[in-house]
């Protein structure tokens, strides 16, 4: 499935984003910091996307605001969380009736603040990584709101014995990848196995 590259308007600002239609369900992917390189063409964003299509689940990609080809500037979370619900408004305009998030670092903080809110726009939402020694994930808020994280046992920022013990404390699945750091180089197919599966027992519930 080819993806198409397009833009969506976002209040005064525009969005860059990567579209694979497929089915009525679809999955909106965040990107890593936008400070940092972030962007929709990572190559864990690029996994993701992979294997959301393998599974004839819609995608789409996006860049944050002030990355690439997105308008506006960086504003530290807050108005990221309004590119993602900009991005999930278009997707109910195409007529997809549900919606998965997956978010990756950077993009699962975001993500997180977006699905803690009672107005929470997504049935399912998958984490990889998200650098919890960067960043105060309200996890007591994120029962039943979070389906699945996935962290590797060398993650640069994000302690793995504190996050096991986040992830047991609200009965959230974790799959750890042995020998992967934050960036995943290498690890992308074992990443995309993860998924599957996730989506697999998703679809089996």
């Amino acid at each position: 499935m080819a993806e198409e590259k397009i833009y969506i308007k976002n209040g005064h600002l525009i969005i860059e984003a990567l579209l694979g239609r497929a089915s009525e369900e679809g999955v909106v992917i965040c990107h890593p910091h936008s400070l940092m390189g972030g962007s929709m063409y990572n190559n864990v964003v690029e996994a993701i996307q992979k294997a959301f299509t393998a599974e004839n689940i819609s995608t789409l990609r996006f860049n944050f605001r002030g990355v690439g080809g997105s308008t506006g500037v960086y504003e530290e979370g807050m108005g990221e969380q309004k590119d993602i619900l900009a991005v999930c408004e278009y997707l109910k305009i195409l007529g997809l009736t549900k919606l998965f998030l997956a978010g990756y670092s950077f993009g699962a903080w975001v993500g997180s603040k977006v699905v803690g809110e009672s107005d929470n726009p997504f049935s399912f939402s998958f984490f990889v990584s998200p650098p919890i020694d960067y960043f105060k994930f309200n996890w007591d808020n994120l029962k039943n709101k979070i389906n699945f994280l996935v962290c590797g046992d060398c993650d640069q920022f994000c302690g793995i014995d504190v996050l096991v013990r986040q992830a047991q404390k609200i009965n959230l699945p974790i799959e750890i990848i042995h020998g992967a750091d934050h960036f995943y180089s290498g690890k992308e197919k074992e990443l995309m196995r993860i998924i599957h599966k996730c989506i697999i027992e998703k679809n089996t519930e």
